[in-house]
């Protein structure tokens, strides 16, 4: 927490606004090369896979002539994307986030968890979704902590294609500013440099750097005080990172291949299906002037006229496709890209009627593994989320909060054998704890609620039978008195 402005020292602030004039042409011009040189490229493919926009959609088919090669534009070009992509990744962000995240507190500080509920709402639940399901199309994406102008925590999303982040040489994970930038209009791009004290804005119109003309006061701290009148730094970069593995790599990377083989072979087979369907005619003896005649007096009277000499015929030939060849083919890829992408096959041959909790587990193998490892990065960019919070608290008086006493769980979300579960509780009744029974029971979701509702259940049963035969004290004050 840091004050860097104090809005009452005007003289202040003009000296700093024309020092950065004075250097603003080596800064613009550092700003300028830092956005043309960074390449989104890789993170836009794994969004595109994700949209159904695969590769496979911008194939053509070319035909050779007099040496040339030219795109043929009669040729039947069926183009038939997988989605495969996005099964793999919506199976992840189902598992790790189809059940709401839990926070914890180390110190169980309830307080402190109820203030963090209110502080970043329901909103949360929606946006974990959409960082895990960006992070694993693009390898990382960005979290923005921000004070709103009613005075209120807030955060937003900020794409990871447009975010530049720029870390301390000696020290790789450490973010000493980042560049976020948007189009504002045609040939007219909006850029914001942060850093752990204040943030100066830019724009780019027609290929030239200014700074931004429309910023009064530029830069600027990171927020101000709930009068206006003081300005505040958060102490750090206000942008989380939230990697899906250490390499920052999208889970595209790892199966792109396989699902283009695959989306081409399906692509081709359909290619071939169509073109069947197209019979082709050997005449012979045919007495037409022109192929043309002889299709029009097909279609019209359905029959065409052959000479009367001997061999004189009209067949169809038809091509067989190799069907065997490419369901196994096929098949084969569609393993592939489910073993590479390392997600869970979803045929009914695979699952099984009623698979036992041992089997759903190893099928759920490789998705966990591959989940474990955004976690792990997830949860370091969580703690970083709790430290702007904390400062906001401090700075909003809202309340204590200890950023590094919060814990978090992601509830998985596994498919699991029901029965096989419910029967194990009941066998480990007398040998564990009720409470244990209760947390590993697949119908409750939330333990103190089921055991407030088993003390009811039982008053209420209680009551029941009191009503009925007497209340079990009156019975046993009768048998003392007699």
């Amino acid at each position: 927490m840091h004050n860097i402005y104090d809005f009452g020292a005007a003289t202040y602030v003009d000296e700093l606004i024309a020092q950065i004039k004075n250097d603003a042409p080596k800064e613009i011009e550092t700003v300028k090369s830092l956005y043309e040189a960074f390449d989104s490229s890789k993170m836009l493919q794994g969004q595109k896979y994700y949209w159904n926009e695969s590769d496979i959609m911008e194939r053509e088919i070319y035909t050779y002539s007099n040496g040339g090669k030219s795109v043929d534009k009669e040729a039947t070009n069926e183009k038939v994307p997988s989605g495969m992509h996005k099964v793999l990744v919506d199976q992840k962000v189902a598992y790790l986030a189809g059940e709401p995240m839990s926070f914890g507190s180390r110190s169980d500080n309830q307080e402190q968890l109820e203030l963090l509920e209110t502080i970043i709402g329901e909103e949360w639940e929606d946006t974990l979704p959409e960082l895990i399901k960006n992070a694993s199309n693009k390898g990382v994406e960005w979290l923005h902590p921000f004070v709103n102008e009613d005075g209120e925590f807030d955060y937003m999303i900020a794409e990871a294609e447009q975010v530049i982040p720029i870390y301390d040489s000696n020290r790789r994970y450490k973010l000493t500013a980042a560049i976020r930038f948007y189009q504002y209009a045609e040939e007219h791009i909006k850029l914001e440099v942060w850093t752990d004290v204040d943030v100066t804005y830019y724009e780019m119109i027609e290929g030239e750097m200014y700074l931004d003309a429309e910023r009064e006061l530029n830069p600027a701290p990171h927020f101000t005080n709930a009068e206006g009148t003081e300005g505040k730094s958060w102490g750090k970069v206000p942008f989380i990172r939230f990697a899906n593995n250490s390499e920052h790599l999208s889970d595209l990377h790892f199966n792109k291949a396989a699902i283009d083989a695959y989306e081409k072979l399906v692509s081709d087979a359909q290619n071939t299906l169509v073109d069947m369907q197209e019979l082709i005619y050997a005449l012979i003896g045919y007495e037409g002037e022109s192929l043309a005649e002889f299709q029009k007096n097909l279609k019209r009277y359905k029959a065409v006229k052959l000479s009367p000499d001997e061999g004189s015929d009209l067949r169809t030939i038809t091509a067989e496709v190799p069907t065997a060849a490419y369901q196994l083919q096929g098949e084969t890829l569609r393993k592939n890209i489910i073993t590479s992408g390392q997600g869970v096959d979803p045929s009914p041959d695979v699952i099984g009627d009623a698979p036992s909790g041992v089997a759903l587990e190893n099928l759920y193998s490789l998705l966990d593994m591959k989940a474990s490892m955004l976690e792990r990065k997830f949860t370091l960019a969580l703690r970083e989320f709790m430290f702007f919070i904390g400062v906001y608290c401090e700075l909003a008086r809202v309340g204590e909060f200890d950023y590094r006493d919060v814990t978090f769980t992601f509830n998985k979300m596994l498919l699991t054998n029901e029965a096989e579960i419910i029967t194990m509780a009941r066998d480990s009744q007398g040998i564990i704890s009720d409470e244990t029974i209760l947390e590993n029971h697949p119908w409750v979701r939330d333990v103190a609620q089921e055991k407030e509702r088993l003390e009811n259940q039982k008053a209420s049963e209680l009551d029941a039978y009191s009503t009925r035969f007497g209340s079990l004290e009156g019975e046993a004050d009768a048998e003392t008195n007699s």
